[in-house]
């Protein structure tokens, strides 16, 4: 689905959001009210605790993911693309460098927070099979089955995503279709049953239950309330995949089917309030509201629906470290492309740290009751952290005043709802606190690190590529050299007065000159345009000296080798390069010869020999070279790997201002002064 025919709804197209962006919001009724229960002091008065969370439940989903993402944050698209980074891409600017922090925070809490998706949807929808019996089949009520078969389950997933989900996800839209369908028409029928629940739709039964002593949390209810909209920020995420009409047009439908099951679900609470072991986790209303007979299709709908709710959570996952990276963010990861289709990724790191955390948190918690206390924490967190850059967003477009309103109106209701989720913390919600912070450290780390190592380089670290055009132009001319390459390429930042690192010119015309007959020097940078490819071409002056700057989307592929061969055909054509003639090719009526590319690694030796620098520096230059070497090579990430490509070592620092003095002495008295 290409940008302009997102730009349009149509029913095809809503259908496809279903199963794309609702996934994770469209399962919350497994476990979201089971969740409320534990809040509830004893089942005396239940029908107002019940009615009064249900309204928690209606107006959380009204304010939050109705009013803040599907009406204001689907505003906020970087050229057709959602998410915090794509948000922060988007307000961005010189003067305000520090927004860079809430997306830094926002975005490693909404990776960690995901951990738990995969785990908590599969765990729930599995349980309802425990102790159930459907003609000869009977399943045990034994957690080590459920453990083993969710188990199974998240690594049948995990395993077939490189293989991609193009045709496999065609049917997520109709299985999601006939999933809310079949949750909000069990929840119609259950509504009868007892239609005071319908009170619920007042926000005032909501304030009440907040202070109601058949509450015995208090306000620490909202932490469970809060697990029916963790899914609110992949429709703001996912956006890009679908189109924002898409789901304009869908979301009423999702948002009444759910509002349905809830209501259906609290109806039935209250009509079994006389229920002996009703507040002790013995059955889950989300499965007891349907009939025997319709029990084990319930879960099997629900795991499927818990399957694409993980899909659409692994998928988001690739996309959000694919804008990090590309924002420099995150540390190259290699990525792997299984269809044409647009948005379809396979990063095989976020895949399987993905799935060792989701199995162990399986295995620690055991289950979804134990998973429930701890999910929603870190989630809270980027909901907090995009209001922050919506803030700004809105500041842009409106005046000064709507922006205070919306920053005030929505960070209070999630500062409230984060104060809420702390009650979670001891209950497992470290774990994800856990995972945030270290992806946050990588973070930093990896950003902070090569801007404190630019800005303490000296200024004599860097020197004008103009200054050595001459000596460039007479040495690819200089045949008593010999060649070393037809096209040299440099991947190299080219700043403004075509300023270098001195390491570049070193290696070209250093202890061994590299003679070519063109020099390349190539500087990528970060398009506004998720999917923009496009590039400029300054020959310095020459004609056989070539900087290429590429204005690449962070949804773009770098294929630098392919982008710089359709170049230098263009400028040959064009007359602006010398038409190369290569002695040996596949095609015969080629008019470019061979490449060599040259990238400069760093290394951190010299920051043992540096005792100026301060500890918090090292720490960050030192991890971030750390980092470097451990994560995928350039040449990889630039789509070199088939090509012919030089890696050099270089000092991460040069102190050329160090000037060593040696006093000659007398040989003879040298060696008088040694016998002696």
């Amino acid at each position: 689905m290409d940008l302009e025919k997102k730009t349009k709804w149509s029913s095809a197209g809503a259908l496809i959001a279903l199963g794309i962006v609702y996934g994770d919001i469209g399962t919350s009724p497994l476990y979201t009210m089971n969740s409320i229960l534990n809040s509830a002091r004893s089942t005396q008065h239940l029908n107002e605790f019940v009615i009064g969370s249900v309204s928690l439940v209606f107006w959380t989903l009204m304010l939050i993911t109705t009013i803040k993402y599907v009406l204001i944050a689907l505003r906020a698209d970087n050229h057709g693309e959602g998410g915090i980074f794509a948000l922060y891409s988007r307000v961005q600017s010189v003067n305000k460098k520090w927004l860079l922090i809430p997306a830094l925070i926002g975005g490693s809490a909404l990776l960690a927070d995901g951990t738990l998706t995969p785990a908590v949807t599969v765990t729930t929808a599995i349980e309802g099979l425990k102790g159930q019996g459907f003609g000869i089949l009977s399943f045990p009520n034994d957690q080590f089955i459920v453990m083993v078969t969710v188990t199974v389950i998240l690594v049948i997933i995990f395993t077939f995503q490189r293989a991609g989900t193009k045709k496999i996800g065609n049917l997520f839209g109709p299985v999601m279709l006939v999933w809310f369908l079949f949750i909000g028409f069990f929840g119609l029928i259950n509504i009868f049953s007892d239609l005071s629940i319908l009170k619920a739709l007042s926000p005032v039964y909501a304030i009440q239950v907040l202070m109601s002593p058949e509450n015995k949390t208090g306000i620490f209810i909202l932490g469970s309330v809060f697990l029916a909209t963790t899914g609110a920020e992949a429709l703001y995420s996912d956006m890009g995949h679908v189109g924002k009409h898409n789901i304009y047009i869908s979301w009423p439908f999702v948002y009444t089917m759910l509002i349905l099951n809830y209501m259906g679900q609290g109806a039935w609470i209250m009509t079994h309030s006389s229920q002996a072991n009703l507040l002790k986790q013995a059955s889950n209303p989300f499965f007891e509201i349907l009939p025997h007979s319709w029990r084990l299709v319930g879960v099997i709908l629900a795991t499927l629906a818990a399957v694409i709710a993980s899909q659409a959570l692994i998928s988001g996952a690739y996309t959000l470290v694919s804008e990090a990276i590309n924002l420099k963010v995150i540390p190259r990861l290699r990525t792997f492309y299984p269809s044409d289709a647009r948005g379809q990724m396979y990063i095989a790191t976020v895949n399987w740290i993905l799935c060792v955390i989701g199995l162990i948190i399986v295995w620690v918690f055991q289950t979804s009751h134990n998973m429930e206390a701890a999910y929603g924490l870190s989630i809270t967190i980027t909901m907090l952290m995009t209001t922050v850059l919506l803030f700004e967003f809105v500041r842009k477009y409106q005046s000064s005043l709507v922006a205070s309103l919306f920053a005030i109106v929505f960070g209070f209701i999630e500062v409230v709802f984060l104060i809420a989720s702390l009650g979670k913390f001891l209950h497992g919600g470290y774990a994800t606190l856990i995972i945030m912070l270290a992806i946050l450290i990588m973070m930093t780390v990896w950003f902070y690190g090569n801007k404190r190592r630019e800005q303490i380089a000296k200024k004599d670290d860097y020197l004008s590529l103009r200054d050595y055009r001459k000596q460039l132009v007479n040495l690819s001319e200089d045949e008593n050299e010999p060649l070393f390459a037809t096209n040299l390429v440099y991947i190299a930042n080219v700043h403004q007065n075509y300023m270098l690192k001195r390491s570049v010119i070193y290696s070209l015309i250093g202890s061994k000159p590299k003679r070519a007959a063109v020099y390349w020097f190539v500087t990528v940078r970060e398009a506004t345009d998720p999917y923009e490819k496009s590039y400029a071409v300054d020959m310095m002056g020459t004609t056989n000296m070539v900087h290429v700057t590429f204005r690449l989307g962070f949804k773009v592929e770098p294929q630098i080798h392919l982008y710089i061969k359709q170049i230098a055909n263009d400028l040959i054509k064009k007359e602006v390069l010398k038409p190369q003639f290569p002695r040996y090719a596949i095609d015969k009526h080629g008019s470019v010869s061979d490449f060599k590319y040259v990238i400069a690694n760093q290394y951190s030796a010299d920051l043992l020999r540096l005792p100026n620098i301060h500890p918090w520096d090292r720490f960050l230059i030192g991890g971030r070279l750390w980092l470097q070497g451990h994560t995928v090579k350039p040449s990889s990430f630039y789509g070199l790997e088939l090509s012919d490509v030089i890696e050099e070592t270089v000092p991460l620092f040069l102190d050329n201002n160090k000037k060593v003095k040696l006093i000659q002495s007398d040989l003879k008295n040298v060696v008088k002064k040694d016998n002696d």
